[in-house]
């Protein structure tokens, strides 16, 4: 594996401690924060807390990934991402990721600031999106997902869910690489709770190894989802402590980002992981 990851014009350098992803939901539905910053400039400050708390990548999205959700049109897409996308790239001095499987949106966030395309489809609904990344140098996140957000959860079945991820990252980022994509600006992320069941998500989280072995840095997105709940018995704003437990966990068995709501208690909790794992946290 390359130690290091790039992403605009950082280098994150691999195993030395844990990257913090901070989500910024510009969206009106989305599962735990919908609507809480709809607005651009609450979405602007948002990100320069979370980068204040921590986050090493700001990753907005505009379309709401929920299970059940109905997808938005790239207009809609991009006019609600595209200016905060915009006010971000002279405001916070860390990359800026684009959640969207759209190629439409990616470019002309790319075109705005964004140094990322963070793609849940793992390339698989927009047929350029891999050339689109190549030829802007842009880093990729690559996602495995069961279906759609709409019916993702509908009786999710596996014959071997963590050999059949392995295999969909596997060959989604070897085409990357072999459409252009530099191997040292792709993250690979097992996509918890996208087309799984609780079981399916904590294998997944237990056998992370083996994702990692495919030679790409690892991110992990467990950030109060659902399996959370259905274990603990709470409600989305009652996950913090799964969601801690659950990160600390994937970075034990080999997780290098995470992505996260709870920048400031992630970040604490992840200094003190890479103490104990690397002897260093910051």
């Amino acid at each position: 594996m390359s130690r290091t990851f790039r992403c605009g014009r950082r280098e994150f350098r691999l195993g030395e401690r844990t990257y913090i992803l901070g989500i910024l939901n510009v969206t009106p539905d989305s599962f735990s924060d919908g609507g809480r910053f709809f607005d651009p400039d609450l979405a602007v400050a948002h990100a320069k807390e979370m980068v204040a708390q921590g986050a090493d990548i700001i990753d907005v999205g505009g379309e709401s990934s929920r299970p059940g959700s109905e997808p938005v049109s790239a207009r809609e897409e991009k006019r609600r991402v595209l200016p905060v996308i915009e006010a971000l790239a002279d405001r916070v001095d860390v990359p800026i990721s684009i959640d969207t499987y759209k190629s439409e949106v990616a470019r002309e966030a790319l075109d705005r600031g964004a140094s990322m395309v963070n793609d849940i489809s793992g390339l698989k609904e927009s047929p350029d999106m891999v050339d689109l990344v190549a030829q802007q140098g842009a880093s990729l996140v690559v996602m495995h997902m069961r279906g759609r957000p709409k019916t993702m959860q509908k009786d999710p079945r596996y014959k071997d869910v963590v050999k059949e991820v392995v295999s969909f990252l596997k060959g989604q980022a070897d085409r990357a690489c072999g459409a252009g994509v530099s191997k040292d600006r792709i993250l690979v992320d097992p996509g918890i709770g996208f087309g799984k069941t609780v079981d399916h998500n904590l294998e997944l989280i237990r056998e992370l190894g083996a994702v990692r072995r495919l030679g790409y840095p690892v991110l992990i997105g467990t950030s109060r989802k659902s399996f959370i709940g259905h274990l603990l018995g709470t409600e989305v704003d009652d996950r913090l402590e799964g969601t801690i437990a659950s990160n600390v966990v994937a970075v034990l068995n080999g997780a290098d980002f995470v992505r996260v709501h709870d920048v400031r208690e992630i970040k604490r909790a992840l200094t003190i992981t890479d103490y104990v794992l690397r002897g260093k946290g910051r």
